[in-house]
């Protein structure tokens, strides 16, 4: 070793390899790793032997959370992602080149919409928007690569009749690409119902306490291993720190979840008889438009924590509704542990002008309800008393 301080300070002694394994996965927190030889660091990083280089690339916390999601849905590889977004702009950059032609289902999140209607079509891909699998059938053409579709919609709580969705991508040679972010893998598994590659916000329910940003897609080793060379020319990659955080959230996943979708069926009964409300929109509610292909796609008994509320009066009342609550609160994003609430056409949704949310189905009111852990009867009574000063 060194004498000299300079030197120690920047070479300290490696500790021993433990002999226990660590209990959790650790936080691999670093942005390198060293190898012994330059030529085993050539043969990592050009994929020819397994390992780690540079966590741009991969690295081993991240792949741990990608791996456990995988294995929720049913899949055989998972890749990780910083976000939501970035996991599905980057599977639909790898799966498409100019030229091609993506059939959307119309019921979408804002940001994916935008990427869909804006974007894409700058760099030569044409965009389809439909309302389901026999619009999807009609707008196919020769240059369709991908469907793609939302198992619950954001926020109108469509429910996507996958197997019908995946039939007709088949028949078009095309690659069907299912968010399920709302749904979660403890309510509906896209992969099982023939979607070849699933995506999530892991911000969302995956992580589930507020506190960590990222995402991840799900599918087949060959499908992933383009998209994973995309996450890597552009550089969305899931931090160790976020991934641990997720990886910790997905422990409570299922008890989180099943609280969260009881709760949601009993707030959008009894909100929907509220003098104040014009329309509750969840899937549970035998009027929803899917309440049928829910009972039939989704787990017994499961519908979805997320539930849209239009009361009457407009924007104006959307958002009288979001301030007058004591409970709930106004919070980006979804999934936690807390019932949090958004006025649709300003926040998630504020790409859309009146036009785009009427072609989308969507009220210029709509306040979308994340259902929390808060005891329902709680909840009710917090709604019940913002409506009943409307």
């Amino acid at each position: 070793m060194a004498a000299d301080p300079h030197t120690r300070a920047v070479h300290p002694r490696t500790p021993a390899t433990p002999v226990g394994r660590p209990s959790t996965p650790p936080v691999y927190r670093t942005s390198t790793f060293e190898f012994a030889t330059s030529a085993e660091f050539a043969a990592v990083i050009g994929d020819e032997e397994p390992g780690y280089s540079y966590s741009r690339i991969d690295n081993p916390t991240s792949d741990a959370f990608a791996v456990a999601v995988a294995e929720l849905e049913g899949a055989a590889a998972g890749q990780p992602f910083a976000s939501g977004s970035a996991a599905i702009s980057t599977t639909l950059l790898a799966l498409l080149s100019a030229g091609d032609h993506v059939v959307a289902q119309k019921h979408l999140y804002g940001g994916t919409h935008h990427l869909l209607a804006r974007l894409l079509p700058r760099w030569g891909v044409a965009v389809s928007f439909v309302d389901g699998p026999a619009e999807a059938a009609a707008a196919t053409t020769p240059a369709t690569r991908v469907l793609f579709c939302e198992t619950l919609s954001n926020p109108v709580l469509r429910v996507a009749d996958l197997p019908a969705y995946a039939a007709v991508a088949r028949r078009a040679g095309a690659v069907l690409v299912v968010d399920s972010t709302f749904a979660t893998p403890l309510v509906c598994r896209p992969l099982e119902l023939g979607a070849d590659l699933v995506v999530h916000s892991a911000t969302k329910y995956l992580g589930g306490h507020g506190d960590a940003t990222g995402g991840v897609v799900a599918g087949s080793p060959d499908l992933l291993a383009r998209v994973r060379q995309v996450r890597v020319d552009l550089g969305g990659s899931l931090a160790p720190d976020e991934a641990f955080l997720l990886l910790r959230g997905l422990r409570t996943l299922p008890l989180r979840v099943e609280r969260q979708n009881g709760t949601a069926v009993a707030l959008a009964a009894a909100l929907r008889g509220h003098p104040a409300v014009e329309s509750v929109l969840h899937p549970s509610l035998e009027e929803h438009p899917d309440h049928a292909l829910a009972k039939e796609l989704f787990d017994d008994g499961r519908f979805g924590g997320v539930v849209t509320v239009s009361p009457r009066g407009g924007r104006a009342a959307a958002a009288a509704l979001c301030d007058g609550l004591r409970l709930a609160r106004v919070v980006p994003s979804l999934g936690g542990t807390t019932t949090v609430v958004s006025h649709v056409a300003t926040t998630s949704h504020r790409q859309l002008d009146d036009t785009a949310l009427e072609a989308a189905g969507i009220s210029p009111a709509a306040v979308r309800v994340s259902v929390g852990l808060e005891a329902p009867t709680d909840l009710v009574a917090d709604f019940s008393a913002a409506l009943d000063v409307l």
